[in-house]
């Protein structure tokens, strides 16, 4: 038996690029007790599940910081460690408007008569020692105040023996700093041997503006990836209207419990999951019904945490509270989802992992590769064309691209009333290419009426219906609410029968007025050698009903369509997917709604395990099948599919089977959740092509190749600009799935 595992987030910080992501995951996974860690670098934090009997989450943290990052335990809401967007925004144009001064009073030393000593002469009257020595105090101050962070990142992961984005960056502006320095203090040392003191100050200063440009660009966009889930935990209020002997009380979100009683007024969301005691009103239940039009509510109905209550004072009695609620559940869900790892995402995470020391080697190979191409005093260029291979590089591109896509396709999911569990769900959708639906709940609205009752065997109608009640009334099927309605509009309230014994597929037997009852299908009665007569009857389900060994009739019960359910086929099969129907209900009715939907195939008279065997069979001659169910008749054949969708209207979502959840119930949303995964698994392939394809030219144009050919060397700038923008280009990319529309 497997020991008992916990889930834990941690938000991690000092993470800068793919290849920290890579590190930390590793260093957790190493970690005694650990079974799973996924690190996301688009949250920066890392969701840990570990057997708490051999480590705590002291040892994750620890484990972490040992890496040359940091972690804390997770508080109530986390945000990532690229910094407040103001500070980045203040420090990336102090330091490029910096950058642009050290250009401009380079000029000065780079050339003796231009345009600018006309416009500006007084700036070449200054003595050029004066100027080098105003950069060199300009460019300390400009490193100190804008890339410390950089730095301390960069020193950290050496002592740790790794490398990351900010070793590049470190490495190639550090470099250039001190080059330059030298060249300012000690000029005399180049010229012996011939070379140039030149320098490279405004490269510093640029290269760290454009960094931390980038670095802004990214944190707003990476905030407008996860706004979706910000906009759902703004759903609760902070305080409630608590009702406590007879006095109304306003107290935190957080004091409230199971039984304490609420008041809400009109224009109040509702804080958490309850039932209606006093008042009537009408509620926007948008967040789980996907409905606009409010709908009415009144005592004894239930009310969702997170709905909008519009006319009228409720009173009403909490049930579930925080995680357990269904905001709740939906929070956690979407919440696990951003944090988990798309299959597609592996490729980079390999390439991720040799990246940083693949661009260092690249770098001191291009540079001694110029070095001795070059004539006598090319060291000068042959430095700037290796700072310019470091800085060009863009590990982060490459962590971004499939969570950033990712992310923002769940947060659209979401808005949708679709919850994706995870990145593999999301992309194992994006692949099928066979639908298989259950019909009761899924295709049909699931709330069967009896339309016709025919006893036998000398018993009339309404002792039929009464059997049938005694038998139905604990049950939760959808067809023994059918027989509960009937029942009560026929004026019949039977005692319950006792000694229930649930069939599952087939129906119920019991102990009833001293005699052995049943009710089901066919196949039960079969299974009790009790002999049923020939049925002509319309397509229908049919409930029998034997009392002691003996058949005493049956009710016919017919379901209508879900409202889109015949769109929604011929939208599924417009995109290429074979459509197929598996049910437990008879041949007669199942044909009758499949020939009615269009669907290119239909199974009747199945069991669950018939129903998983279904499954089995299709994927053993290659196909990839998604499943469409009520997620819990259907759970089996739900989590053998390749891709398992549950109808979710229900209210404990986190006991549902499958990949993704339903939330409205509309057949439709099948279709909007394959176009989703489709397109997101699209941006997916767009980012990681323009991640790898950026590095895979960038860099050797960087190194120099179009040089012998076209003349073309790409300053440290240039390239430190090129760097800024992989990134944001991979959000940017990313932030087109929130406009995805149905």
């Amino acid at each position: 038996m497997a020991e008992s595992t916990k889930t834990i987030t941690l938000p991690v910080t000092g993470m800068s690029c793919a290849a920290c992501q890579v590190h930390v995951e590793k260093a957790l996974r190493e970690t005694p007790g650990v079974s799973d860690a996924q690190v996301s670098l688009m949250h920066h934090r890392a969701r840990i599940t570990f057997n708490p009997s051999i480590t705590q989450p002291e040892h994750l943290i620890h484990a972490v910081r040992e890496a040359g990052y940091d972690a804390a335990m997770p508080e109530a809401h986390e945000h990532d460690d690229v910094g407040s967007e103001g500070t980045l925004k203040v420090r990336a144009f102090a330091t490029l408007f910096a950058g642009a001064a050290a250009m401009l009073l380079s000029m000065p030393l780079m050339h003796a008569d231009t345009m600018l000593a006309r416009i500006l002469p007084w700036l070449f009257r200054i003595p050029h020692t004066a100027l080098e020595y105003s950069l060199l105090v300009i460019t300390v101050v400009g490193m100190f105040w804008a890339g410390l962070p950089i730095y301390r990142g960069a020193w950290k992961a050496a002592l740790h023996g790794t490398s990351n984005m900010n070793t590049l960056v470190a490495l190639g502006t550090l470099a250039a700093f001190f080059y330059s320095a030298l060249a300012t203090l000690a000029p005399q040392l180049f010229l012996k041997h011939g070379l140039h003191p030149d320098i490279y100050y405004e490269s510093v200063l640029l290269i760290l503006g454009f960094l931390l440009l980038g670095k802004w660009l990214e944190a707003r966009a990476k905030h407008r990836t996860v706004d979706a889930l910000e906009a759902f935990a703004k759903m609760q209020p902070s305080t409630v209207h608590l009702l406590r002997n007879g006095e109304e009380t306003e107290v935190p979100l957080a004091e409230v419990h199971p039984g304490d009683l609420l008041v809400v007024r009109p224009g109040e969301r509702i804080p958490v999951d309850g039932v209606i005691t006093v008042g009537t009103s009408s509620v926007d239940e948008s967040l789980i019904t996907g409905e606009s039009i409010p709908v009415s509510r009144s005592k004894g109905d239930r009310l969702i945490g997170g709905s909008l209550n519009f006319d009228g004072a409720l009173t009403y009695r909490a049930t579930s509270v925080g995680a357990d609620s269904v905001l709740g559940q939906m929070l956690r869900l979407m919440e696990e989802a951003q944090s988990s790892r798309a299959p597609i995402q592996q490729l980079a995470d390999r390439v991720s992992a040799i990246f940083v020391p693949a661009v260092l080697v690249i770098a001191a190979i291009t540079f001694t590769l110029w070095a001795w191409l070059l004539p006598a005093g090319g060291i000068s260029r042959a430095f700037a064309i290796a700072i310019a291979v470091l800085v060009i590089a863009c590990p982060c591109a490459m962590g971004l691209a499939v969570p950033a896509a990712l992310t923002v396709a769940i947060g659209r999911a979401a808005q949708l009333g679709i919850l994706f569990k995870g990145g593999e769900s999301l992309e194992r959708l994006a692949r099928v290419d066979t639908i298989v639906l259950d019909k009761t709940g899924t295709l049909t609205a699931g709330r069967p009426q009896i339309t016709a009752i025919h006893a036998a065997n000398g018993w009339d109608n309404l002792q039929l219906l009464t059997t049938a009640a005694a038998l139905e009334q604990q049950s939760e099927h959808p067809l023994a609410h059918a027989v509960m309605e009937r029942a009560k509009a026929e004026g019949l309230q039977p005692s319950p029968a006792t000694d229930l014994r649930v069939i599952p597929g087939k129906g119920i037997i019991a102990s009833w007025n001293g005699h052995t009852a049943a009710a089901g299908n066919a196949a039960l009665m079969r299974d009790l050698g009790i002999a049923l007569p020939p049925v002509t009857t319309q397509p229908a389900t049919l409930l029998h009903i034997a009392v002691a060994g003996t058949y005493r009739g049956h009710l016919e019960a017919r379901d209508t369509l879900r409202p889109g359910a015949k769109e929604a086929i011929a939208s599924l099969r417009s995109l290429g997917l074979t459509t197929i129907m598996l049910t437990g209900d008879t041949k007669q009715s199942a044909d009758a709604i499949a020939s009615n939907l269009g669907l290119n195939e239909v199974r009747a008279d199945l069991l669950p395990e018939d129903k998983l065997s279904a499954i089995r069979d299709l994927q053993q001659q290659g196909r990839k099948v998604a499943m469409v169910g009520d997620g819990i008749n259907d759970a089996a054949a739900l989590a053998q599919a390749d891709a398992g969708l549950a109808i979710g209207t229900g209210t404990d979502l986190a006991r549902e089977a499958g990949d993704a959840i339903l939330l409205h119930g509309d057949p439709r949303q099948i279709v909007q959740s394959i176009h989703l995964a489709r397109q997101a698994l699209r941006v997916m392939r767009q980012n990681l092509g323009w991640a790898m394809g950026y590095n895979i030219v960038g860099i050797p144009i960087a190194a120099g190749v179009l040089y012998p050919a076209l003349g073309i060397l790409l300053s440290p700038v240039i390239a430190s600009a090129a760097m800024a923008m992989s990134s944001v280009s991979v959000l940017t990319n990313s932030l087109r799935l929130k406009g995805f529309r149905p």
